[in-house]
């Protein structure tokens, strides 16, 4: 297995990942809800001599994000990475610990835990078998110390990286690497002023130091 399955795959992070795998020679599969998006992303690696294709899919409908992998793996021949960092959901709405209601929460829960647990799912038993691969989840930076105005983004982010982590344990002697990367700062431009940002090129390394050199790590965090 020699390609890496991008879900949430856009034109900063997403992208980034895809430039650093793809020019170690790995397939990028492209993954996330719009196709128009994503064969501009398609046209854009393939113009840099990186093979890549698009499977869209959202990551809400699980189905159709299972068959988007199967798609990916028949097509390259496997999936040796899975990343996992799906752009915000168009319905999110963010809320404050005190105002949630179960239902912010839930969406936010079936968006980030319930998308990776479902993708995980549709690529580890290959990897398994193999003896090898690599899965690897991203957060934002609260999923590591929240903040009050995304309670409910929060919590959910913080379900994922918990989840991560635990996979890395359950995985650890199998071959297979699991691992969370939380990602303190802004991406491109700042959110909030003055808040610490780094271009997405800066960040995609460490995607590749987990599936190469630090495998042995369940978390690595991006800061400035």
């Amino acid at each position: 297995m020699t390609s890496i399955a991008i879900i949430g795959a856009g034109p900063q992070l997403g992208l980034a990942i895809a430039r650093t795998f793809g020019s170690q020679g790995l397939d990028v599969a492209l993954i996330s809800r719009t196709r128009e998006n994503l064969d501009g992303l398609v046209n854009t690696l393939t113009a840099e001599g990186i093979t890549a294709a698009a499977f869209p899919a959202d990551v809400l409908d699980r189905d159709a994000l299972t068959q988007a992998l199967k798609d990916a793996a028949t097509r390259f021949g496997g999936i040796d990475v899975l990343e996992y960092s799906p752009v915000a959901a168009l319905t999110t709405v963010m809320v404050s610990p005190s105002e949630a209601e179960p239902s912010h929460v839930q969406h936010e829960i079936e968006f980030q835990l319930y998308g990776a647990i479902a993708a995980t799912k549709a690529v580890l038993p290959a990897m398994r078998e193999a003896g090898s691969g690599t899965l690897l989840f991203t957060t934002g930076a609260g999923s590591l110390d929240p903040v009050p105005q995304i309670g409910n983004v929060n919590a959910a982010a913080a379900a994922l990286r918990n989840w991560a982590i635990n996979l890395h344990k359950e995985l650890d002697g199998t071959g297979v690497q699991a691992a969370h990367v939380g990602i303190d700062v802004s991406i491109g431009t700042p959110a909030v002023p003055g808040f610490p940002t780094a271009q997405p090129e800066e960040i995609s390394p460490v995607y590749w130091d987990l599936h190469t050199t630090k495998r042995d790590q369940a978390e690595l965090v991006f800061s400035r």
